[in-house]
C-alpha cells in the first residue's frame, strides 16, 4: 500500500488512510459531539464494519447509538424515523455512515432538527436555503464506506417525495460535514455490483463536471485528474477487492468528483435520477448506463473536450476512443447496457422526460434539453 495517510482542508477537514476509523471518537469529539447518532442503510446496518464504528464511540464514553433503517432511495419516511430516533436519543450530532443514501439522510436529520420550515422548503432552488436557521443544524463527521457519490464533501443532501417520486435536491452550506473520515479500508467489503455502480458514479461526476459549459477551472482540472484515477483502478478493485490501493484512489476520485461537480452536471443525472425515484435504480449503475448515449447527445458541445482529455487520460481515437473505452469498461464491471435492462418500460417514457426536465441538472448539460430530445435520448437509452 504505497499511499500514505494525510490530512487535508479543502473543501473540508479530510482525514484520509487506512484504519483511520479508530480516530472516529476523537473527530466527533473536535466537531463537538458527546452523544453522537450514527445513521446507515439497512444491510450496513448488520455488517461488522458498523459494529467496528460503535465500538470506537463506545469505547470513548459516547455509546453506541445507531440508526439503521435508511433505504437505498431515501424518502421523506426514512428522514422523520431518523428525527424521532436523533430527539428521543437527545444527540447532540450526527455521524453520516455508509453510502450515498445513508450519507444524505444523515446530513438532512442533522439539518432538520428543528427547523420553522418542511425539508422541501429547503430545496436547492435560488436562496431557499437562507429559510433555515443554521444555528439548529447538527455537527455532521462523515465516514464513507463506498467510493462513489462523494457526498462527504458535500453540501446537498437527495431525498425522493414518496408521493410525487421525485427527487429533490436539499441544499445549506452547513450540510458540509465538520469533519470526513476516508477509510479505504471500510470499502474492501463492497460487493462488485457495488463497487461497480458506485466507482461509476464517481466517474459520471468527473466527466459530468469536465463536460459543463460553466466557467469554473479549478473544476475542470480535478474532474480530469479524477477521470483518471477511475480508469486506471475501478477494475483493479472490482477484479482485486482487497487491493487497498486502488481503494485508496478510488476513494480520492469519488471526493474528487464531488468537488468537481460545484461546475455543474448534466444529462445522465437529470435521466438518473427520475428512474431511480419510480425505479428504485441504483443510481451509480444508472448513471453508467446511459454514459454512452449521453456522450453521443453532447457530442457537438464537447467533442474538442473530450479529444483534450482522451490525450490527457492516454486514450487514442479521440472522441470515438473515449466513448469505445467508456463501453468497455462498462462491459468488463457488467454494467446493464440499456435502461431496458433496470426495467424502464416505453409507456412511461413521457412521464420520465417531464421528471428529468424538472432536474436541476439539466442545467449544466452542453446540450440545451427539450422535451423533443429528451424523450428521444431516453428513447436511445431504451
Amino acid at each position: 500500500m504505497s499511499v500514505p495517510n494525510t490530512n487535508w482542508s479543502y473543501p473540508t477537514n479530510i482525514k484520509f488512510g487506512c484504519g483511520r476509523i479508530q480516530e472516529l471518537a476523537d473527530h466527533c469529539k473536535a466537531a463537538g459531539m458527546t452523544r453522537p447518532l450514527l445513521l446507515t442503510d439497512k444491510a450496513l446496518a448488520r455488517l461488522p464494519v458498523t459494529q467496528t464504528a460503535l465500538d470506537v464511540l463506545e469505547k470513548a464514553g459516547m455509546g453506541r447509538a445507531l440508526f439503521g433503517e435508511v433505504d437505498p432511495n431515501p424518502t421523506e419516511h426514512n428522514l422523520e424515523a431518523g428525527l424521532q430516533v436523533y430527539r428521543a436519543g437527545d444527540h447532540d450530532g450526527v455521524v453520516a455512515f455508509g453510502g450515498g443514501s445513508a450519507q444524505d439522510l444523515s446530513k438532512l436529520v442533522a439539518l432538520m432538527v428543528d427547523q420553522p420550515v418542511s425539508v422541501w422548503e429547503l430545496e436547492d432552488v435560488g436562496d431557499w436555503w437562507t429559510r433555515a436557521n443554521p444555528d439548529t443544524i447538527a455537527p455532521i463527521v462523515a465516514v464513507p464506506t463506498t467510493a462513489g457519490t462523494g457526498s462527504e464533501v458535500g453540501r446537498a443532501g437527495v431525498l425522493t417525495n414518496s408521493v410525487t417520486h421525485r427527487k429533490k435536491i436539499i441544499f445549506h452550506p452547513k450540510l458540509l460535514p465538520a469533519i470526513t473520515l476516508c477509510d479505504p479500508e471500510l470499502t474492501v467489503g463492497m460487493p462488485p455490483a457495488i463497487t461497480a455502480g458506485t466507482g461509476m458514479d464517481a466517474l459520471a461526476h468527473c466527466l459530468e463536471a469536465y463536460c459543463s459549459p460553466h466557467y469554473h477551472p479549478m473544476s475542470q482540472g480535478i474532474a480530469l485528474e479524477g477521470m483518471r484515477l477511475v480508469f486506471e483502478n475501478l477494475p483493479r478493485a472490482y477484479h482485486t477487492p482487497n487491493d487497498l490501493e486502488a481503494r485508496a484512489h478510488m476513494m480520492s476520485a469519488a471526493a474528487m468528483g464531488a468537488v468537481a461537480f460545484q461546475k455543474g452536471l448534466g444529462a445522465m443525472h437529470a435521466l438518473s435520477h427520475p428512474v431511480g425515484a419510480v425505479y428504485n435504480a441504483h443510481h451509480g449503475t444508472t448513471n453508467a448506463t446511459v454514459m454512452p448515449m449521453v456522450l453521443d447527445f453532447n457530442r457537438t458541445a464537447i467533442e474538442e473536450k473530450i479529444e483534450r482529455a482522451a490525450a490527457y487520460l492516454g486514450i487514442e481515437g479521440g472522441f470515438d476512443g473515449f466513448k469505445a473505452r467508456i463501453l468497455a469498461l462498462r462491459a468488463e464491471l457488467g454494467i446493464p447496457r440499456s435502461l431496458s435492462e433496470l426495467g424502464v418500460e416505453a409507456s412511461r417514457l413521457d412521464e420520465l422526460t417531464g421528471m428529468a426536465l424538472e432536474d436541476p441538472s439539466c442545467g449544466g448539460n452542453p446540450v440545451a434539453m427539450n422535451r423533443e430530445n429528451t424523450r428521444a435520448l431516453f428513447e436511445a437509452c431504451l
